[in-house]
């Protein structure tokens, strides 16, 4: 049986939790597994015209028969994570005690990172980088320099208080010197995180143990990405990228498993091209088919409520994104909000200076001013949101998916033709 990969093709926001929940209601699909990021991220998932968001929490929590697993490579902030297993209670989810599994590995996010996430946020100005303000990239900075807390750490008063001590020695240092904040206390952070140990620790397991036991017995993972390829922190728009590594590599290092286990890796792709917060995006749009792309799109950030910046499909990035990833296919979300243009334009290429980019520009300064080339395809004016088969689509609307299939380095799994589970269709059957 399987490991499956779905994760983000661009900036993120793709619709990686449909292409997620599809594939979980097509086969039997036994662990759903988070390996990067934190609460930062957010899918949104339509079960019975109800809709859902998840955060922290795989999308597989609404799935009947999984279990669902945060990973070792994930940041985890046990307020986070309760309120939200709180509010799908509340909602008539049902979740038993072994549908949610949480690495003992995952480092935690602490008051003092969120502390520090939205102090040098302000501090940076007109540079910000754009962050949530949730704390992510300080708990990751602490995770590489050696003064994270994990979450088995919580189960141990007496490291968890070290830890936290080393943390703050020098975090306090930098909140009081250079940005006239207050100093943290030690002793009310730790009386906040030991207050989570004894709900946490049923949840609490080796997870690289139980998935590769899990593939052993043959049973089908699937691995869930957050964010997205273009913010990953090694292959994204570096520095406006979040704080780990969201492309397909990473989700071995954050989930403990081995390259050799994976089978298939899907990238997940939106029609047009979406970014929230900073950073370069040369198909942006700052006119009437951008507000218009916003308003059908519903544009608007899951976990932040931000307004996403829209612009055409990039090509170049659906090239970069099948190339890093080792994509073995994608799936394409939202043709359906184009189905009232004209002409759809689509970019092929770059051009850096006067020169032809038909791959990604090599450096920040190159992509920061590329410009992009376009080709026009036709529309097909038509609702497609009840079409269940590639051939019951537009002829217009099946030659834009086959173009974008031809130019973007991976064959066309799926195409979402609206927020329904049923809304999708398939163009390569699996």
């Amino acid at each position: 049986m399987p490991a499956i990969v779905v994760l983000g093709a661009q900036w993120g926001d793709e619709g990686k939790g449909k292409a997620t929940d599809l594939l979980a209601t097509s086969q039997p699909i036994d662990f759903v597994v988070r390996t990067s990021g934190g609460h930062n991220a957010g899918h949104t998932i339509v079960v019975n015209g109800e809709k859902y968001a998840t955060h922290l929490l795989p999308s597989g929590i609404l799935t009947p028969g999984a279990t669902s697993v945060i990973a070792n490579g994930v940041v985890v902030s046990p307020e986070a994570l309760f309120r939200e297993l709180d509010g799908l209670i509340e909602r008539g989810v049902e979740i038993g005690p072994d549908q949610l599994v949480v690495s003992a590995n995952a480092h935690v996010i602490a008051s003092y990172h969120v502390a520090v996430d939205k102090v040098s946020e302000r501090f940076l100005g007109k540079n910000q980088i754009g962050t949530t303000g949730r704390g992510i990239g300080p708990a990751y900075g602490d995770k590489v320099n050696r003064v994270g807390v994990r979450v088995a750490d919580l189960f141990d008063e007496g490291i968890l208080r070290q830890k936290v001590e080393a943390a703050l020695d020098v975090r306090n240092q930098v909140l009081a010197k250079v940005y006239n904040r207050r100093a943290i206390a030690v002793d009310a952070v730790v009386e906040e995180l030991l207050s989570y140990a004894d709900r946490l620790r049923p949840m609490v397991a080796d997870t690289s143990l139980l998935l590769n036991n899990a593939l052993d017995d043959g049973r089908t993972v699937l691995f869930e990405g957050a964010q997205a390829t273009m913010l990953d922190v090694d292959h994204g728009t570096y520095p406006f990228v979040t704080s780990s590594n969201p492309v397909a590599g990473g989700v071995c290092v954050g989930a403990g498993i081995g390259p050799t286990r994976i089978d298939r890796v899907i990238g997940v792709i939106k029609a047009y091209t979406t970014r929230v917060g900073s950073g370069p995006f040369p198909t942006e749009l700052f006119d009437d088919d951008g507000d218009k792309l916003q308003r059908i799109g519903g544009e608007i950030g899951v976990s932040t409520g931000r307004t996403r910046r829209c612009g055409w499909y990039d090509a170049v990035v659906a090239r970069y994104a099948s190339r890093v990833n080792g994509l073995t296919e994608f799936f394409l979300t939202k043709l359906d909000v184009l189905d009232s243009w004209e002409r759809i334009p689509v970019c092929v290429a770059y051009e850096v200076d006067g020169v032809r980019h038909d791959e990604m520009p090599m450096t920040q300064t190159e992509f920061h001013h590329a410009t992009p080339i376009y080709e026009f395809l036709d529309g097909w004016g038509e609702d497609i949101s009840k079409c269940r088969s590639f051939e019951e689509l537009p002829k217009n609307a099946q030659v834009y998916v086959q173009a974008l299939e031809e130019m973007s380095g991976a064959p066309f799994w799926a195409v979402g033709v609206g927020p329904g589970r049923e809304q999708t269709v398939i163009v390569h059957d699996r």
